[in-house]
């Protein structure tokens, strides 16, 4: 094992769609730094650079195929259609697992410190399985951006699920690692907060997020915002919980109403109040679909699961092998 450690096979996996204006540059620095790992004897000439075709409707696969054919270090994986982000991340993972010692996943737009790969390294080699990427700040960000992903993180926590603040998908996971990540079978994938759950020795390293030299960002505000609910809807039953508390008080509410409405009638004191009666109505109904709607969240989920259909189909894989052990 220590051998190993000390001379690891690394992949770097990297999820694409519809990234071709980002891929060159993208391929030119990871090859670069590739390069430089394995003249260094920091890594294997096994590695690899792995890149994910998520059903891309541009040029994609054919740059893929391209530097495949081009740049001993580069395979090329195609997914049969677009399955999204984490499925096809975890495509590239289960993919890399029996050819690899440790695998670091990235975005293809490189945004992320390709320089921090060495210190995931020096962290892999002291022994850890897991080592998550955290940005030091969000100085990049719109003020909406950070103050949303910031909160995100934080109801996160308020909900129990187990997450690292700030640690997006950039991260090393040993070949143990992985076969820990494959045991996880469920369908509604939401890797940041399953890869917490494996266990194993883990650490952090910090860097500074870059601007996206190329291209435009593959989640906007919708995708963030649905992403946001995978996660929460994925790793929590608090909705559920919250849901059955404000119905105990809306009913405790509507008993000390009745209460109200009773005496004032014998009182005779009751006015004819259509104001409040109409509010009352518009109030539970929206609470009344607004709870049905969370209900109705985790049963779609419950359905997708149930059915154990595959994450992810692979078309064809460039470089296909078997690593010598």
């Amino acid at each position: 094992m220590e051998a190993t450690r000390n001379d690891p096979v690394l992949y770097l996996v990297l999820p694409c769609y519809n990234e071709e204006e980002v891929l060159p540059e993208t391929t030119k620095r990871l090859t670069e730094k590739l390069y430089a790992l394995i003249n260094a004897g920091a890594v294997s000439r096994e590695s690899r650079i792995l890149f994910v075709d998520d059903g891309s409707k541009d040029g994609t696969w054919r740059l893929i195929s391209e530097y495949s054919g081009a740049i001993p270090f580069v395979d090329g994986v195609k997914l049969a259609h677009n399955r999204g982000h984490q499925n096809a991340l975890l495509a590239g993972l289960m993919t890399a697992m029996p050819l690899c010692d440790c695998a670091i996943s990235m975005d293809a737009d490189l945004q992320d410190d390709v320089d921090a790969v060495n210190r995931f390294l020096e962290k892999y080699k002291e022994g850890c399985d897991v080592v998550y990427g955290v940005r030091n700040k969000r100085e990049n960000d719109t003020f909406f951006k950070r103050t949303t992903a910031e909160g995100f993180y934080r109801v996160m926590r308020l909900l129990g699920v187990e997450v690292v603040f700030n640690h997006a998908d950039y991260r090393l996971m040993s070949r143990r690692a992985l076969e820990g990540l494959s045991e996880y079978g469920e369908v509604n994938l939401f890797l940041r907060g399953i890869v917490p759950l494996i266990g194993f020795r883990s650490d952090y390293v910090y860097y500074d997020r870059a601007e996206r030299f190329a291209g435009e960002s593959k989640y906007p505000l919708k995708k963030m915002l649905s992403f946001a609910l995978d996660g929460i809807t994925s790793f929590s039953v608090k909705p559920l919980k919250l849901i059955s508390n404000l119905g105990i008080l809306i009913s405790a509410l509507s008993v000390f109403g009745l209460l109200y409405a009773l005496i004032s009638y014998f009182c005779g004191a009751a006015v004819a109040g259509w104001t409040a009666i109409v509010c009352s109505i518009w109030l539970l109904g929206g609470l009344q679909m607004l709870c049905l709607g969370v209900v109705g969240g985790y049963v779609g989920k419950i359905y997708s699961e149930v059915k154990r259909r595959p994450r992810y189909l692979i078309e064809t894989h460039l470089k296909p092998g078997k690593r010598e052990e």
